[in-house]
């Protein structure tokens, strides 16, 4: 299937263990760049996948001291990333103080026509982590797996609330599809991330919430939701959550997400920061965040980013096409 074809080039092709690689200090850019502050954006809300990654990030290249200007991050929210890379292409041309994070949402946003922007209008620097997405409930739901989320859908999609973000809802189409149902009936009620998707559970106002595994961990951990499956090719180390796969829907998607800068970003800062990054994603600080939220470090730049990037869209437009949407 398509659908396994975007996750072998998502995973096996480009999966770099950066444990296994010896880096040597990150050189500092010309003419003392950084000199100033560089502001790191999630363009969507606290709790979302972005604002955990750009978060841990940060985190990371200050308890290492990798870098030594302020790194202020800013939540700039809007249709999953898109409004914000759309203020980095008019607004930031030829910068080099300004950083954001993005993900399969800039590809499905694109494919999609919710941006006219993709990842050959901005300055890619790097990818860092690959995750996989998982569907959760309420503790108290009355889904037990994927199925019944399916059937009750099938059944009157209009009772069947699911929170996600607008480049979240392409796995869940898949499983609609891989279930027999019409992805184009699902009643999605869009949110930004994690955050408001779990608040939205709490008072109602969704049933069904689909995500990166991130986003929930930590609430499924403490028994406040429950997990009904992940799109994984196994079960993940630690949390005891049913694949699709076990569940008889042959689907597994995995989310990558990197950093990008303003077009035309100067060379010399596009080199700092891969360096930098490079020697981040060895660090302790960085493999502990690694294990506790649940993701795989797959480090990539340059030309292999670039042909992965490619590939991926490929793919995915293949698999979005399959899938009727």
């Amino acid at each position: 299937m398509k659908i396994k074809a975007l996750a072998s080039a998502m995973l096996v092709a480009s999966v770099i263990l950066t444990g296994c690689q010896h880096h040597g200090p990150a050189p500092g850019g010309a003419n003392g760049y950084p000199s100033g502050p560089v502001t790191m954006t999630a363009g969507a809300n606290p709790g979302s996948g972005f604002d955990l990654t750009i978060r841990a990030v940060v985190d990371a290249l200050q308890k290492e001291h990798l870098v030594d200007v302020p790194l202020p991050v800013e939540n700039r929210p809007g249709a999953s990333g898109a409004d914000f890379l759309a203020t980095m292409v008019e607004q930031y041309r030829g910068k080099d103080d300004q950083i954001s994070v993005t993900s399969l949402s800039m590809m499905i946003n694109e494919l999609r026509g919710k941006s006219k922007y993709g990842y050959d209008d901005v300055t890619m620097i790097a990818r860092l982590m690959t995750e996989y997405f998982v569907v959760v409930v309420r503790a108290d739901a009355p889904y037990k797996n994927l199925n019944d989320v399916l059937a009750a859908i099938k059944s009157d999609p209009a009772r069947v609330a699911v929170g996600a973000a607008h480049d979240d809802e392409a796995p869940f189409d898949l499983l609609v599809s891989a279930a027999g149902g019409q992805p184009s009936s699902v009643h999605y009620v869009t949110h930004e991330g994690g955050g408001d998707q779990i608040k939205a559970l709490h008072d109602g106002g969704i049933a069904v919430a689909i995500g990166g595994v991130s986003e929930f961990i930590a609430t499924v951990k403490s028994g406040d939701l429950r997990a009904l499956g992940v799109l994984a090719e196994n079960r993940l180390p630690g949390l005891d959550i049913p694949t699709a796969r076990e569940q008889g829907l042959d689907v597994t998607l995995a989310n990558w997400r990197g950093l990008y800068g303003p077009p035309d970003m100067p060379q010399g800062a596009v080199a700092y920061w891969q360096n930098v990054l490079r020697k981040m994603v060895d660090s302790p600080t960085w493999k502990q965040t690694a294990e506790k939220s649940q993701f795989t470090t797959t480090f990539m730049i340059g030309d292999e980013f670039q042909t992965f990037l490619a590939k991926t869209q490929a793919d995915l437009a293949t698999a979005l096409k399959e899938a009727g949407r």
